[in-house]
């Protein structure tokens, strides 16, 4: 108990804590950080202050002044984020009480969200949390056509308000996903400018569209937030306040867990001993991976929320120096109780590779029938946390467990703001840009050379049979990539294809 209560943080106001006893901070490793506790401290504040913190891009980050915009350092910026925020939230209510209608003068029932990555997951994980008070939120969040039909096929068209995110226009999952749902309007009857809806930056490619095309509105995305940190801009906040969610309780969790964790005082700080935790763990080399457990169905989503902003912020092949250091966290996760049926078997007896953060909710409303004398479904669900937390201790295995009172849009907003600084602390820590993402870049890159080795290898193909290593002379390609050309190519029926008795000896024509 004494273990515990040494190594437990709470901030009581807010109902939020953290128990790092199975992953305790020493007071020998605490005095040992406390030079790179400075830094951290020091850069986080430099951040806030508006100091350049994405060097290699040369931007501001400006994520902790949307839920506080008179942190922000000039008049400009607070009013790049008050005014924006109004306008949703004044737009958001026109919809929810039918002063803006959908073309065939009914009110919109649902909303299709297109977007990818972090324009994606933020509000997919506050859909999925929280309960829809207004429209119904649906999703098309890749480039794969059959995901994407399959969302379309179930929509209520007519009173489908699109909503499409993207900071350039020209990601292509978006755009694509984008065009597909344009053509599937059109193809029903329906203008899909007429029910759309642009969050983009000013003047970008899909902010030009939504102008020449007049769509309903657009709302403008600044180039100092990332995707994986902005759910407390636009990117979340129109789809949260056209679902109904109550977003200045999202903003006031958020903004409490800034103020709280933005002092430079360890002991109190909930997010630094997090990142610091996380240091402890994988001996600031992040070898030990991270494993996610809410016990929470709301909450599912969590895991994967978390693998975009740890794993794109903190995975970095070089640290601010130039040096190449190969930093990251890795993440995964489900749910509690359901992975005690998966891959807890491992965790407690297989490698020791993880940490584990329990995300325990002490709330539940429902929970009033009995399944056994004396005992409801919660309480078999938090016995469940605590008999696994016990039996990975017993095996030497290592955990964190946040406790929150109960799912909502502040807690939300706390757990939200409590990983973004983290994060921040954790990159100070390592010496990282935690606000960039070059490897994401070389990923696109790739995608357009194949997509150029697609089309010029559909073009040189004829009628007579030829095999890929044939073709890839032809058009100065790698024979395998040239080889993965065709076979998708003949598999989108563009093309016949005969395979041969190894890959080698396939053909392919007209």
């Amino acid at each position: 108990m004494k273990q515990y209560a040494a190594q437990l943080l709470r901030y009581p106001d807010m109902g939020i804590s953290m128990d790092l006893s199975q992953l305790p901070l020493t007071p020998e490793f605490l005095a040992e950080m406390q030079p790179l506790i400075d830094r951290a401290y020091a850069d986080i504040a430099a951040l806030e202050g508006g100091a350049i913190a994405n060097p290699d891009e040369n931007r501001m980050v400006g994520h902790y002044w949307l839920r506080n915009s008179a942190i922000a350092p000039t008049a400009e910026l607070r009013a790049k984020i008050d005014e924006p925020l109004a306008a949703l939230k004044a737009f958001a209510a026109d919809v929810l009480e039918g002063r803006v209608l959908a073309p065939n003068g009914k009110k919109f029932s649902t909303c299709l969200v297109i977007g990818i990555g972090g324009s994606a997951l933020g509000p997919e994980l506050v859909a999925d949390a929280l309960p829809a008070q207004g429209l119904e939120m649906r999703f098309l969040d890749n480039t794969d056509p059959d995901g994407m039909y399959r969302v379309l096929d179930t929509l209520p068209l007519a009173e489908t308000l699109a909503v499409v995110i993207s900071k350039s226009g020209g990601t292509p999952e978006t755009r694509n996903g984008m065009v597909c749902a344009q053509q599937y309007f059109a193809g029903k009857g329906l203008s899909f400018a007429r029910q759309a809806v642009a969050v983009t930056g000013v003047d970008s490619t899909l902010d030009k569209v939504a102008v020449s095309e007049g769509w309903i509105k657009r709302f403008p995305m600044e180039d100092w937030v990332g995707g994986r940190t902005s759910e407390t801009s636009v990117v979340g906040l129109v789809p949260a306040a056209l679902q109904g969610v109550d977003i200045d309780s999202l903003l006031a969790g958020a903004a409490a867990m800034d103020a709280r964790t933005r002092v430079a005082d360890t002991a109190a700080n909930m997010a630094m001993k997090l990142a610091l935790a996380w240091y402890a763990a994988g001996e600031g080399k992040g070898r030990k991976d991270m494993v996610v457990l809410p016990y929470k169905d709301s909450l599912v989503l969590f895991s994967k929320y978390l693998q975009q902003l740890i794993m794109e912020s903190l995975g970095k092949e070089l640290d601010l120096e130039g040096n190449v250091v190969h930093q990251g966290i890795s993440v995964y996760g489900n749910k509690g109780s359901t992975d005690q049926h998966a891959y807890v078997q491992q965790l407690r007896d297989g490698i020791n590779n993880f940490f584990v953060t329990f995300i325990e909710v002490r709330q539940s409303p429902t929970d009033t029938v009995e399944v056994e004398p004396g005992f409801t479904a919660g309480d078999y669900l938090q016995g469940f946390l605590r008999g696994t937390r016990k039996a990975l201790s017993e095996s030497g295995r290592q955990s964190i467990t946040l406790s929150i009172p109960t799912v909502n849009a502040y807690t939300l907003g706390m757990l939200i703001a409590l990983f973004e600084r983290a994060v921040s602390f954790y990159a100070s820590l390592i010496h990282i840009n935690a606000y960039h993402q070059p490897g994401v870049q070389a990923g696109k890159l790739a995608a357009n050379v194949f997509l150029k080795l697609l089309a010029s290898a559909g073009a040189a193909l004829t009628e007579t049979p030829a095999t890929a290593a044939q073709v890839a002379a032809a058009v100065g390609a790698e024979e395998e990539d040239t080889y993965h050309a065709l076979v998708h190519i003949a598999e989108s029926g563009k093309a016949k294809w005969v395979p041969g008795a190894c890959p080698c000896e396939d053909t392919f024509c007209r």
